[in-house]
């Protein structure tokens, strides 16, 4: 059976400081630091549940995924803009081109996201964050919609997206061409097997997949760390 998409989560060098930004672009309420430094953000309503994690390691490259956030009008995707820089969000040239209506932000920690404009069918029905943008492969999309369980709703020029039977944000990769991974991401998916479905059957699953296990450093930890077909790093926690 599929996994069920738990959190992502995203290194942070102050996970506070970011969980408070990012609950104020979204218009979630305010985080509580928590023991250990793990600070989250709750999901629901398709939204997803966002998890920051403490690192000692600074940002020095683009992620390999990013947040869309979708727009109902045009004020309100200025509001959002403006939200996100009084928040401590600055404006961040990746070589968009200037007809281009999308705005490119960057967070306090230098990670990347779009404000997309209203008029973008793609984002249309989706959740404020429309969508989580992947720089991958069209063999990492058709991995992911076999691991989640959830439809391709784009599968065209190698690019593709997935998105739950139940709506809510989009997970899409923009085919090539890719950026090299370097290094560990700082941005990762938790998953876990459903009820009644054990970890190890389910780590053998996702194997028969294309993904396999990845050591990172973890050492003994009750989750399982493993790489999608790109590499990418993901967790395969305990059942719930």
């Amino acid at each position: 059976m599929p996994s069920e998409l738990v959190t992502l989560n995203i290194d942070a060098q102050d996970p506070l400081a970011l969980a408070t930004f990012w609950a104020g672009v979204l218009n979630r309420p305010e985080p509580q630091d928590s023991p250990g430094g793990v600070v989250m953000l709750p999901g629901g309503d398709g939204e997803l549940a966002l998890c920051f994690l403490p690192t000692d390691v600074p940002k020095t490259q683009p992620n390999q995924m990013h947040f869309d956030l979708a727009s109902t009008s045009w004020d309100d995707q200025q509001a959002t803009v403006d939200r996100a820089l009084g928040l401590g969000a600055s404006h961040l040239d990746v070589g968009q081109l200037p007809e281009e209506q999308h705005v490119v932000l960057a967070d306090p920690e230098g990670n990347e996201f779009c404000v997309v404009e209203p008029t973008n069918r793609f984002l249309a029905d989706t959740a404020r964050i429309g969508a989580l943008s992947c720089d991958g492969s069209e063999a990492v999309g058709h991995f992911w919609s076999e691991a989640l369980g959830w439809p391709l709703v784009w599968d065209q020029d190698e690019e593709t997206a997935i998105q739950s039977p139940r709506g809510g944000t989009k997970i899409s990769w923009g085919g090539p061409p890719f950026r090299e991974k370097t290094g560990k991401n700082r941005w990762h998916l938790d998953l876990a097997p459903l009820a009644g479905t054990e970890q190890q059957d389910e780590v053998e699953r996702l194997e028969s997949l294309g993904a396999r296990r990845a050591d990172i450093g973890q050492g003994d930890v009750p989750w399982v760390v493993m790489a999608d077909v790109d590499g990418n790093e993901f967790c395969v926690l305990a059942p719930a």
